[in-house]
């Protein structure tokens, strides 16, 4: 179990122990909701003088931001296919108030410091606030031949379901960072309409809209090959740790040799999770494409310089047609970055700002 996050045994699908449960059978009534598209305007952001360029902000995003600690108690879940999810629960200043998800991004988990800082931002707006762990993103090695990926909208519907059991009439929202925001947008995108009667409203961060591109990009620079040596460090040590089980299932010794994260991608993430490919797993879980689908209102916080998704493949067109989409998107933030400040020891976190304010009445 990883840091400050305490465990609480919680039996799958309970609802009396649930972690700021209504406790009067009576719905919630929060002012301000769902969010209006329509009227909600982001405030003004720009890179500081001490932070500039995009890769400057995308690692001061991850160097930068503080890891307060909101009293997580840990709840484990068990998947219908014989695994587990581990999510971590926030102290409830309002059990009546809207209930938020959050998911992380590619190889994180609920201890990142940008989840803290939304949990902390959304905290402080009265909102109850849910963090979900990947499978193999707690600290514990998942027990199933399988991981995670961008299109993983099967444990986002099994962590929705357990929490509309948990909190019967309690709004819910979610909130996706990255890989997190990619999955989001395609449950959006997938479920249409349907998604109304589950999520009141969503937010998403840094979404890798076009898969396929993101790929490429971080082959295409020396830092895009320094972000994905980063991520394949992690993958091929969760790899180490399953070998007895993954032995046989994928060609380990091409995934441990793997230098993109298209490569690994082709021999780990595509057989892994039923993709012909990677270029399969690309196409069919972005999440871009399915932009015009969202019926939910949801906030697209995004910069245009990030890194690792190239300018011309933000679905800018898709997502201003679309009168469920509120826009935070600016010229410059990097990946998860958007730190703002006039100095260092002042520094401020606008995308956490803003997702509070998207979400909190």
């Amino acid at each position: 179990m990883r840091g400050d996050v305490r465990r609480e045994a919680v039996r799958p699908g309970a609802e009396a122990a649930a972690p700021g449960a209504a406790r009067d059978g009576k719905a919630p009534s929060p002012l301000g909701w769902p969010p209006d598209p329509a009227r909600w305007r982001p405030d003004p952001f720009d890179t500081p003088w001490w932070l500039r360029g995009a890769h400057a902000q995308t690692l001061g995003g991850k160097f930068l931001r503080p890891r307060p600690d909101p009293g997580l108690v840990r709840e484990r879940i068990d998947t219908p296919d014989g695994d587990f999810l581990d999510l971590d629960h926030a102290s409830d200043p309002d059990p009546r108030a809207p209930l938020v998800l959050l998911l992380h991004g590619l190889e994180g988990h609920t201890e990142r410091g940008y989840v803290r800082c939304l949990m902390r931002a959304l905290l402080e707006r009265g909102r109850g606030v849910v963090g979900m762990n990947f499978r193999s993103c707690s600290g514990e090695p998942n027990r199933r031949a399988r991981f995670y990926h961008s299109g993983d909208t099967g444990d986002l519907d099994v962590v929705l379901a357990h929490l509309r059991a948990r909190h019967p009439g309690r709004p819910l929202a979610a909130v996706g960072v990255s890989l997190g925001g990619n999955v989001v947008l395609r449950w959006l995108g997938e479920r249409g309409e349907a998604a109304r009667g589950v999520l009141a409203a969503a937010a998403v961060v840094s979404v890798p809209f076009d898969l396929a591109a993101g790929a490429r990009a971080l082959e295409a620079s020396l830092m895009g090959r320094v972000y994905a040596g980063y991520f394949l460090r992690s993958l091929k040590a969760k790899l180490e740790a399953k070998r007895a089980l993954l032995e046989g299932v994928i060609d380990l010794d091409a995934a441990l040799a793997a230098r993109t994260m298209r490569a690994f991608d082709e021999v780990v993430t595509a057989p892994l999770h039923g993709y012909a490919s990677a270029d399969d797993y690309y196409a069919r879980a972005a999440s871009g494409p399915l932009v015009p689908a969202v019926r939910v209102p949801t906030l697209v916080v995004h910069a245009l310089d990030d890194p690792f998704l190239p300018r011309e493949r933000v679905p800018l067109d898709s997502l201003r047609a679309n009168p469920m989409v509120a826009e935070a998107i600016v010229p410059r933030g990097g990946h998860v970055g958007f730190i703002t400040g006039r100095t260092p020891g002042r520094r401020t976190f606008w995308m956490e700002n803003q997702v509070a304010r998207w979400l909190g009445g």
